[in-house]
């Protein structure tokens, strides 16, 4: 029994219906508030909760009642919802349904109560609050699902549906639920529900979702146990929220982001070059301009400017590597044509044709399901020339090279191009972070200078482009170009 009387006054002064639930179905107990705000007599309205969810509650807010009332009722599980009834004119109004645990008030009673609070009635005195409180909901796009394993079915309320683009009257597929989730997020998900209906470890991540038009969404889904009086975990429940628009945001972000991150690293390669390499030359120089100056046998001092011309051959070496990287972002916004990678690949080998004979190497290609990229043709050249002579140059000593190049589309709608080979392979644990650094190397070979794959990638990256590599030592490797 109520043992609150401010609240019975607060109930009668706003006409807030109720049901007092009994210790036996169908022994609760309606108020004489709730029956006259839907217009019934109560001598002939048929008071139990069957009918009531039957024939007066909206169908599409039906199931979701039956669940939350059947939780309540045998687990003490609380809750809060809207919920459409018909009055006795066959309209249907909006209440706020709640438990009293769900109240405002601070309520003390000894019995279990169901409140049904009109829309535009506030308890405080602010008639929008429910409002308000709806338009939040829709205004957040949060909705609410449960899932209950003793039934084996699962339940979304309306704003669930309307977030993922299903009708209203749609009933989401619990042996189908892995459809409504994104391939590559499948198995997070998997995961989750899994722990959460296992352990009942509750759960909050973000998750891309498929909406009923085949569009993929970024997800905030919440997620507990449901358990009953025996604390078996019987369901879960939880919530959803849309945040598509502002996870993209922090993703665009994020590339942006790692696009500073990988100009700062270039900044850093040419302070590093200039700083240490082009010192270093200049040093070299003034200390034997000094020792010249020093000497004065004439022998020594012939000796000592070869010394100098091979300093000068390598600084100029230097600045020329410098001005290329500068060129690459100077002209990086350059006219892009559609190039063909087939005709560039077969330039490209006519160029090479005495060293591929020589190492009697093997370059294969198929580019049927990407034949053109739009690309500035002279950066394309260079970049297939590089990967296809490195793959020559470092070939595994116990056979011949062996390359071949692969284009097309993948998963997720984007162009690629591989360039794997059976070469010597490279230590990724050791050189994985250094593989595109500016005079990095890897192999023992002499002629191994170490700006290649730097200018390939500034290349690449100059036209928002990616480049990755995949290798196992002494198997050989994957050079993955993503185009934009």
């Amino acid at each position: 029994m109520l043992a609150n009387e401010l609240f019975e006054n607060t109930l009668k002064k706003f006409n807030i219906g109720f049901w007092e639930l009994g210790s036996l179905i169908p022994s609760d107990s309606w108020s004489t508030a709730f029956i006259d705000n839907l217009g019934y007599n109560a001598d002939k309205l048929v008071q139990t909760t069957d009918y009531f969810i039957e024939h007066l509650v909206h169908p599409e807010d039906a199931d979701f009642f039956d669940k939350n009332y059947q939780n309540y009722r045998t687990n003490n599980l609380s809750f809060r919802q809207n919920l459409r009834i018909k009055n006795i004119q066959n309209d249907y109004l909006n209440f706020i349904c709640y438990t009293v645990e769900e109240s405002l008030l601070n309520i003390k009673t000894d019995t279990k109560l169901i409140f049904f609070q009109p829309l535009g009635i506030d308890v405080f005195g602010d008639e929008d609050v429910d409002f308000r409180y709806q338009e939040a909901v829709m205004m957040s796009s949060t909705g609410s699902w449960f899932v209950d394993f003793q039934k084996k079915k699962s339940y979304w309320d309306a704003e669930t549906k309307k977030i993922l683009g299903y009708a209203t009257d749609y009933e989401p597929s619990l042996k189908d639920s892995w459809k409504y989730y994104y391939k590559d997020d499948l198995q997070l998900a998997s995961n989750l529900f899994l722990s959460c209906s296992t352990t009942g470890k509750p759960f909050s991540t973000e998750i891309r979702m498929n909406t009923s038009d085949d569009n993929v969404l970024w997800i905030r889904c919440v997620g507990k146990p449901v358990f009953n009086n025996s604390k078996v975990i019987i369901g879960l429940k939880g919530i959803i929220q849309n945040i598509d628009e502002s996870k993209r945001r922090e993703l665009t972000l994020q590339k942006s982001m790692n696009i500073i991150a990988s100009q700062n690293n270039r900044l850093f390669n040419f302070a590093h070059i200039v700083s240490h390499n082009l010192r270093s030359h200049s040093s070299n120089l003034s200390l034997l301009v000094q020792l010249i100056e020093s000497i004065d046998d004439p022998k020594e001092k012939i000796e000592l400017v070869d010394e100098v011309k091979t300093i000068s051959k390598n600084l100029s070496t230097t600045i020329e590597h410098l001005n290329e990287i500068v060129t690459i972002h100077t002209n990086k916004k350059q006219k892009r044509k559609n190039v063909s990678l087939k005709r560039t690949l077969e330039l490209v080998l006519s160029s090479i044709r005495h060293i591929i004979t020589s190492g009697n190497a093997e370059v294969t290609y198929d580019f049927k399901s990407y034949p053109n990229v739009r690309f500035i043709p002279a950066y394309m050249e260079s970049i297939l020339l590089n990967l296809v002579t490195n793959a020559i140059k470092y070939k595994h000593p116990d056979r011949d090279a062996k390359i071949h190049l692969h284009s097309g589309i993948d998963d997720e709608g984007k162009a690629y191009l591989k360039v794997t080979d059976n070469g010597q392979g490279i230590d990724m644990k050791k050189f994985g972070n250094e593989i595109f650094g500016m005079y990095k190397t890897f192999h023992t070979n002499t002629d191994a200078v170490g700006i290649g794959l730097f200018i390939t990638k500034n290349q690449i990256e100059s036209q928002n482009g990616t480049i990755s590599v995949t290798s196992t030592l002494g198997q050989g490797a994957t050079f993955i170009i993503n185009f934009h």
